[in-house]
């Protein structure tokens, strides 16, 4: 940062979606720092799908999250807030309150975005959240065959190695945009992260988007990407950290990525081969020399934390190194 803005907080701009993201964010909100999340809204599994279809609107689940995790409410709020509908109810079964209220209020105040912004202030949260868009997207996938479909479950489940992705506005009228206030934080940034969460389905999702995608190669933030611990099934089986940021830097035209943050812990005998949510997983593993070639600095340690839910980042630890890594040249 120059001199004349020594006076401000370093600004970090975090992209992605899923579940990985919430860790990093919740953590990331206790460093001296200004956070802004953009966030996937082209998933269409799940209760966001579902609530996404019937009603014609941005899908709300990994919003809901990250206001989660930015929020200051307490525990039980938040815990009313993530609610998941468990009775019989042929509409309610599987919904989460805050899918619901999301979805209600973009109804209510005519778009995501100024529904965003009002449960950004009701739930007292830190930093800025931003739809990546609000327009309501259908994510697109190409494979190794030639072959090509539509929608994030069935591209998943496809059984086939991903080439490509793209998004569309399912009125096929116009092209996907990212509002202006998403672009001016971008550009704005110290430090650009990426992830962690799924490569094709919750971070190109949002590099698709033009000029979201072009803002981040124009920008002279700091690109820190955060690689998966676990590999996912139907997107990244087989992958090592360097083949994730190739597919990055595939899907964007240029060697764009100046940090890898990898976990080298080895991940428990009882972890790997699991089965959760139809996903068998094993550990990513590391290719120092492949990332060196494509211009990444790395940082590699043990960023393992495990808990009942499965394998994720230590989110503190993540959070030290992307601070950490704002004053270094």
């Amino acid at each position: 940062m120059n001199k004349k803005d020594l006076s401000r907080k370093p600004q970090i701009v975090v992209i992605g979606g899923g579940t990985g993201l919430p860790v990093i964010l919740n953590n990331l909100k206790q460093q001296d720092v200004e956070i802004t999340a953009i966030v996937n809204v082209a998933d269409d599994g799940g209760s966001s799908g579902r609530l996404s279809k019937g009603i014609n609107a941005v899908p709300p689940g990994d919003i809901r999250n990250v206001l989660t995790s930015l929020s200051n409410l307490s525990k039980e709020e938040l815990k009313l807030f993530q609610y998941r509908f468990k009775n019989n109810d042929s509409f309610l079964s599987g919904h989460s309150l805050g899918n619901l209220v999301i979805a209600a209020l973009s109804e209510m105040k005519g778009d995501i975005n100024t529904a965003v912004e009002f449960l950004s202030s009701m739930m007292k949260i830190t930093g800025k959240v931003y739809p990546a868009t609000n327009e309501r997207l259908q994510l697109c996938a190409e494979f190794q065959d030639g072959t090509q479909m539509s929608g994030e479950y069935e591209i998943t489940y496809a059984d086939k190695k991903i080439k490509r992705v793209w998004v569309e506005c399912f009125d096929k009228k116009s092209i996907p945009e990212a509002d202006e206030q998403v672009i001016q934080a971008i550009l704005n940034a110290d430090e650009i992260v990426l992830g962690p969460g799924s490569l094709f389905t919750s971070i190109l999702p949002n590099l698709m988007i033009n000029n979201l995608g072009k803002a981040v190669i124009k920008s002279k933030a700091k690109i820190i990407y955060i690689c998966n611990i676990m590999t996912q099934l139907g997107e990244t089986d087989g992958f090592t950290d360097a083949d994730h940021v190739a597919v990055l830097n595939r899907h964007m035209h240029c060697n764009f990525i100046d940090t890898v943050i990898v976990n080298t812990e080895p991940v428990p005998v009882e972890k790997i081969d699991y089965q959760k949510f139809n996903e068998i997983c094993k550990p990513v593993k590391h290719d120092q020399l492949s990332l060196e070639k494509m211009g990444c600095n790395t940082i590699v340690g043990n960023f393992l934390q495990i808990n009942n839910h499965g394998v994720f980042h230590n989110g503190r630890l993540v959070a030290e190194q992307l601070v950490d890594l704002l004053t270094r040249k």
